[in-house]
């Protein structure tokens, strides 16, 4: 079959089992826009209004699908506009395809009318990378795209196309990759170190599992709570690792980190082994590394050799697909409850929910709503069933600590990048994706207005996501910092902000506005019985700061609960 580049580009999509991508057309990526619109009863393309929010869209859909998302753009300012979402899919590890437009070959390096390197710019953010200028390399080259996007540890990947290729003509056939010489995405699984694990395990005393988004990844959830209950470990995760296990589990004891709870943190330099699933000892998590689990001997079960002793020193390191890693470790693994150990996180959960969740939960003293009572009534009227979709601040990290998670790929947030403009996108990306499930995107007054233009993709494709502003009128997360360790320098972090819900009326969309307490419960209820999207906008506290914290560079024991 003889055909165009452009025609070949969306016939890989096709073989590829893609049947949604997010992207706006331009000049230089018109000719697959060309052939889009003969494909549209097979291939459908939804109009963002700015190509970051092409990205988070497809991120969106990744994580909640577990499918590769797909974005497209023009060249130029079209490329360069994609890089920050490029960015944050490959530190979140979120399998993404990006292909862009360019320029015709015989015009590379000249400068011409919206040029740019985009090779060079997205080479540091992109696990992989490739410009095309001969029409009869698009084939394989989105062979090979989609194989390294989805396997082994996933990650972006981009494809700069020339226009000359996107034109020419060439004899088309596909072939799925299947492998690539010299990539090697799954590490071969050592039994020696699974059974060496599994010793180590069964000898504790203290030990503790902490897991990430790798759990979520490698479709192991099954796995994972077998070998939390059969061993009796309290389980402790990040913030991408949240949902891999159901928030309400007996041996779930909250999260990890910055703002993480207050048991978890303290006993990770209590435990004498810790157990690490599928996640990279992130700074956030660890704080200061000097300090850090100083007296644990560390498993770690990773995907990527990369991973290993970059941060922690590990004792034993297990690489390999974690759920086959899991269903090799559970056989070895004594049963246990570990009682004396759990009373000590339940005596510290104690702790914490008297000096901060039981306020937090239900404010007194004449104090504004807070957001996370907001949390908790999204948690009553959703049952635990939504896909909750955050930006990034402060309401990010009383969503991550409240929310409650039924089922897995429920938490779809910016955890290594923290890119604010995210949840907007992104809950386009997911509802579209699961459209048999309820998406809240949770979002600040101040990410909200990086990505607001996603009202009218919202608009124009109707897609019924559920939209909860948290207005404190402040740049919340960088205001408590100012408030903590600048001497209350409120700098350039107070917003002057617009009638939100004038603004989403505008695009036609159902809107409230609540700014009393005793309003909350009706209005919440209201928006998750709605068919259609519905705009809520919840005044909250101005300067409530979220805690525990544990500062910047401190060890985890020095956990602030104010």
């Amino acid at each position: 079959m003889r055909i165009s580049g452009a025609e070949a580009v969306i016939r890989c999509l096709l073989e590829e089992g893609v049947d949604l991508i997010y992207g706006y057309p331009g000049g230089a990526i018109m000719p697959v826009y060309d052939e889009l619109y003969k494909f549209q009863d097979q291939l459908h393309h939804v109009l963002v209004r700015h190509e970051q929010g092409a990205t988070h869209a497809a991120q969106g859909y990744a994580r909640a699908t577990g499918k590769v998302g797909v974005a497209i753009a023009t060249s130029g300012p079209g490329a360069t506009n994609l890089v920050t979402g490029i960015a944050d899919a490959q530190i979140d590890s979120t399998p993404m395809v990006c292909i862009t437009g360019q320029v015709g070959r015989h015009l590379l390096g000249s400068d011409a009318f919206q040029e740019t390197d985009i090779i060079g710019i997205s080479t540091p953010v992109t696990k992989w990378n490739f410009q095309v200028t001969e029409a009869s390399q698009i084939p394989e080259i989105i062979a090979k795209a989609f194989y390294i996007a989805r396997s082994g540890r996933p990650g972006p990947v981009l494809i700069d196309i020339t226009k000359n290729a996107q034109f020419d003509e060439f004899d088309f056939s596909y072939e799925k990759c299947t492998g690539i010489r010299s990539y090697t995405p799954v590490p071969k699984l050592n039994l020696n170190k699974v059974a060496e694990a599994a010793a180590l395990i069964n000898s504790a005393k203290k030990p503790l599992i902490v897991f990430g988004q790798g759990i979520i990844l490698g479709q192991a959830e099954a796995e994972f709570k077998a070998l939390v209950e059969k061993s009796g470990i309290p389980a402790a995760w990040t913030i991408l690792g949240l949902s891999a296990l159901p928030t309400d589990h007996p041996l779930n004891v909250g999260m990890l980190g910055m703002h993480g709870n207050y048991a978890p943190n303290l006993m990770t330099n209590e435990c004498d082994v810790l157990i690490a699933f599928g996640m990279r000892f992130d700074d956030r998590v660890t704080g200061n590394l000097n300090t850090y689990a100083k007296q644990a001997k560390v498993i770690h079960f990773e995907i990527d050799p990369a991973e290993i002793d970059k941060n922690v020193k590990t004792e034993i390191a297990v690489l390999g697909d974690v759920k086959e890693s899991l269903a090799a470790l559970l056989p070895l693994i004594d049963a246990k409850s570990h009682d004396l150990w759990h009373n000590e996180f339940k005596a510290l959960k104690e702790v914490e929910f008297n000096s901060v969740i039981k306020e937090e939960l239900n404010p007194t003293n004449g104090k504004g709503i807070s957001m996370g009572e907001t949390i908790e009534m999204i948690n009553k009227h959703s049952k635990g069933d939504a896909i909750i979709v955050t930006d990034v601040g402060q309401h990010q990290m009383f969503a991550c600590r409240y929310a409650k998670f039924n089922s897995t790929k429920s938490n779809i947030t910016s955890g290594g990048l923290g890119t604010m403009g995210f949840a907007l996108p992104a809950a386009i990306g997911a509802k579209m994706g699961k459209p048999e499930r309820e998406v809240v995107a949770i979002i600040g007054d101040g990410g909200f207005q990086m990505t607001i233009q996603e009202l009218g993709t919202i608009f124009q494709t109707q897609v019924p996501v559920k939209i909860v502003i948290l207005n404190n009128e402040f740049l919340g997360m960088v205001r408590q910092w100012q408030e903590l360790f600048f001497d209350n320098r409120y700098a350039s972090t107070k917003m002057i902000n617009p009638n939100f819900v004038a603004i989403a009326e505008g695009y036609h969309i159902k809107s409230k506005k609540v700014t009393q307490r005793e309003d909350l419960d009706e209005a919440v209820a209201e928006m998750l019985a709605s068919k259609d999207c519905f705009f809520l906008e919840v005044m909250v506290e101005k300067e409530n700061n979220v805690f525990p914290m544990i500062p910047t560079g401190a060890c985890v024991s020095e956990i602030r609960l104010s």
